[in-house]
């Protein structure tokens, strides 16, 4: 044995050291507990967070309609378009108030394919980004100059433009007010997984408020 290992390299000698010393923690990974893949089917749904009233100030509040626009929101996606109704009821209430009103696009949207019933003013202001609407975008600067300190926010997808935005806001230091009836996706589970992340992340469980527009009022 001593005549074999003083014919091999060093090299040699160094890799099997190595898989001498190795073995054990391979053996350690394949005992390590399930992953959360492993365990996805038996993970218990959450308890659904309670909905809760809101009372608005609104000179200080902005309402931002996220991605209601074609082909996002189609009669095909019937999650989007049963919230146009109650997001176009909720718009006049808002302009009647007096609150700001901002509109997003995703890349290369066009402002005709906003849906109509919820078409922006010429004197409202629209951003266009993909999934965070503050990223590469004077969103935070538009809030910021009209002093908002509460945003509602509604749109298209729930798991996307809703979530990271809301998140960036909250990010931000404002007060983050979700309607669930206004916020779709092709997916209930990405609603409900949007619901269930705002009210439980570390940056945002204290700064967001789960509610729905009937029970949104004006101070």
């Amino acid at each position: 044995m001593k005549s074999q290992t003083k014919s091999m390299s060093p090299w040699v000698i160094a890799t099997l050291c190595v898989m001498v010393l190795a073995t054990p923690a391979l053996a350690a990974v394949e005992t390590l507990e399930p992953t959360i893949i492993d365990e996805w089917k038996s993970v218990a749904i959450p308890v659904a967070p309670e909905l809760k009233p809101v009372a608005l100030e609104a000179v200080s509040t902005a309402f931002l309609i996220l991605d209601i626009q074609e082909p996002l929101c189609t009669k095909e996606r019937l999650r989007c378009a049963a919230s146009v109704p109650k997001i176009a009821s909720f718009l006049a209430l808002a302009r009647e108030k007096g609150m700001a009103v901002v509109y997003s696009t995703i890349p290369k949207g066009k402002l005709e394919q906003i849906i109509p019933a919820v078409a922006p003013l010429s004197s409202d202001p629209v951003v266009s980004s993909s999934v965070d609407k503050f990223y590469n975008t004077e969103l935070e600067k538009i809030l910021k100059d009209r002093g908002v300190k509460t945003v509602v926010i509604v749109g298209t997808a729930a798991n996307g433009a809703v979530l990271h935005t809301a998140v960036g806001a909250a990010m931000r230091g404002l007060q983050v007010v979700l309607p669930v009836d206004g916020m779709s996706a092709n997916d209930p589970y990405a609603e409900q997984y949007t619901a269930w992340h705002m009210m439980n992340g570390p940056g945002t469980r204290n700064r967001a408020t789960l509610t729905q527009f009937s029970l949104i009022t004006f101070k």
